[in-house]
């Protein structure tokens, strides 16, 4: 094979070809051509537009994913263990008194051994000091002064409190968004989300008594806050999995038994 100027006809590149020669330089070309074919698909978006490839975008988008329900299961399942351990408390399984008993005894000790080198005097005076102080919730719940409940929200009331069918709570029908307000004077011991009730929120107030709001849209208080009778700590919504529209499932505890908020509250 020779290669010749068009012009002057000078020799520009000759090559003596043979069978040999031919077959080597076609199948050296032939394997080049293959390995640079195959890196082309494999290491650039070009794969993408052959059938039976999938997006890198869609597998960057579906690891995203992946790790954002991992985390939400995680979460799901604090929750529900949260839940779980807060259950006996509103059930009335736990005493409450079990609940302090270590601090209670540590404090009976101190007292007990301050009492040692005290003097009569002393002794009365603390005695004194100690039956107006001691247990302050405890004192409170056995005070003569009555508790006044209001409405948590003003709405038309869908479904009353029916113990038969296990409906310890009257449910208030409002427009999402619509304020909801504390019962009475109280601190938030639950603020969070659950599957089936979405957004709750849980008030302990004197006398032992617990007011709790279910499928809330928003909570506009945390675990731990003090509030006001009236002062609003969510708004209305439509959120869990057993809900039935924007309403309110107001539930009213006493002593761990929950009782029919309609006896205390008048929601008319």
């Amino acid at each position: 094979m020779v290669v010749l100027n068009e012009n002057t006809f000078e020799e520009r590149f000759s090559l003596k070809l043979s069978r040999l020669n031919v077959f080597v330089f076609g199948g050296i070309f032939s394997i080049l051509l293959v390995a640079a074919t195959t890196v082309l698909i494999a290491f650039t978006p070009i794969k993408e537009y052959i059938p039976g490839y999938s997006s890198s975008a869609l597998k960057r988008k579906a690891a995203k994913l992946t790790f954002e329900a991992d985390s939400l299961k995680i979460k799901l399942a604090v929750l529900e263990n949260y839940t779980k351990a807060l259950k006996p408390v509103l059930t009335g399984e736990i005493e409450p008194e079990s609940i302090d008993s270590i601090q209670t005894e540590a404090r009976q000790r101190l007292i007990d051994e301050s009492k040692l080198d005290a003097t009569k005097e002393d002794s009365i005076f603390r005695e004194k000091v100690e039956r107006e102080t001691r247990f302050s919730l405890q004192n409170n719940a056995q005070s003569t002064v009555k508790i006044v409940f209001f409405a948590p929200l003003n709405g038309t009331i869908s479904q009353n409190f029916d113990a038969t069918s296990k409906h310890f709570a009257i449910d208030i029908a409002a427009k999402t968004g619509d304020p909801i307000k504390a019962t009475a004077d109280g601190t938030v011991i639950f603020s969070g989300w659950t599957t089936e009730t979405g957004y709750v929120i849980i008030l302990k107030h004197a006398k032992e008594y617990i007011s709790v709001y279910k499928h809330n849209g928003n909570l506009l208080k945390e675990q731990g806050d003090f509030v006001k009778s009236g002062e609003v700590i969510a708004t209305v919504g439509s959120t869990g999995e057993l809900t039935t529209g924007p309403h309110l499932h107001f539930e009213l505890w006493s002593g761990g038994y929950p009782v029919n908020p309609a006896n205390f509250i008048d929601f008319k």
